[in-house]
């Protein structure tokens, strides 16, 4: 084939290639794109977008007739394929063998009112983020203050206790370093850039340290009691699925989600319920670390009460300081 003809065949072929978009579409897309700052390419992201702005608007219609719990919204993962974003964002590397004392549940506790502990890049760290909230949460609990602690440290320096900085980690492991190193800095001295880096602790400006960690039974009745007694706790989750992804408000609950495949880390701060308790209403509110333009301003109300939904209570853990 003459070469002319070889580059003109080959041409039209990259052309049927390209995905189709909906021109109806456009505004969408560029407003999409200008609040997100994007600048990426025109045909297969553009693709990848609207399937699934179209999956999330097939969702919503089916939450108006009654058939979901809550609704689902384009955000800043819009652009990403499912396989991507579980590649990104869900970095929880679960290991054997370590394990902290097992959280005992009070004998004299009952909790009869709901409880409400709420006071950059695509980066793996989440258990860091779930990490660091649990010991806020304690050191508050101690000290009376509220100050917030380095993600990035525990991104950069506990690779020794087996965590991979923004390839994934545990935060038992993180609980660990802290243990370990005698202390965490301050987010103020040492930024999040969500990004690895080298280890750059420096124990003038250490405001955190742990004695010790507890896991917590795997019972979601163990999880409330600890959440109720011990203030925000962390917690390994299945944030896998689409509906997770694009989750806006209401109850999450999607029969697909896995109570033993966990592959990411919140926090859990409190736990509710909606209307009436005994309707499938209850439900754990979460912080989660994607920003505050995902969810209820990063925030998540998972189905409380219904076989552990996405496994919310199969690894949970807090630090004790």
């Amino acid at each position: 084939m003459h070469p002319s003809l070889f580059l003109a065949a080959l041409c039209l072929g990259i052309a049927s290639a390209a995905p189709q978009v909906d021109p109806n579409l456009d505004a969408q897309w560029f407003q999409w794109k200008l609040i997100l700052k994007r600048h990426k390419d025109e045909g297969w992201r553009r693709a990848v977008w609207e399937t699934n702005l179209k999956m999330i608007e097939q969702h919503n219609r089916e939450y108006n007739q009654g058939k979901h719990s809550f609704t689902m919204a384009m955000n800043g993962f819009g652009d990403m394929t499912n396989d991507e974003f579980r590649h990104t964002m869900n970095g929880l590397k679960i290991q054997k063998g370590k394990n902290g004392k097992v959280f005992q549940i009070p004998s004299f506790v009952g909790i009869s009112v709901p409880v409400d502990r709420r006071e950059m890049g695509r980066c793996a760290s989440g258990w860091a983020f779930s990490a660091t909230g649990a010991l806020e949460g304690q050191m508050f609990r101690k000290t009376g203050k509220r100050v917030s602690l380095s993600v990035q440290n525990l991104l950069d320096c506990s690779w020794p206790q087996g965590n991979e900085g923004c390839n994934g980690g545990l935060m038992s492991n993180a609980f660990q370093y802290v243990k370990n190193n005698g202390g965490l800095d301050t987010e103020e001295s040492y930024p999040y850039v969500a990004r690895d880096g080298p280890c750059k602790y420096r124990p003038e400006h250490s405001a955190a340290n742990v004695t010790a960690f507890e896991n917590i039974p795997q019972q979601e009745e163990a999880l409330m009691m600890a959440v109720a007694n011990m203030g925000p706790i962390s917690a390994a989750i299945d944030a896998s699925l689409d509906t997770f992804r694009f989750y806006k408000e209401g109850i999450y609950y999607d029969p697909k989600c896995s109570s033993e495949d966990l592959n990411h880390g919140v926090l859990v701060v409190g736990y509710g319920f909606q209307g009436k308790e005994s309707d499938n209403q209850k439900y754990w509110f979460v912080k989660n670390s994607w920003g505050a333009d995902w969810g209820m301003d990063g925030y998540i109300k998972m189905a409380k009460d219904r076989d552990n939904h996405c496994g919310i209570a199969t690894m949970a853990s807090f630090p004790i300081v």
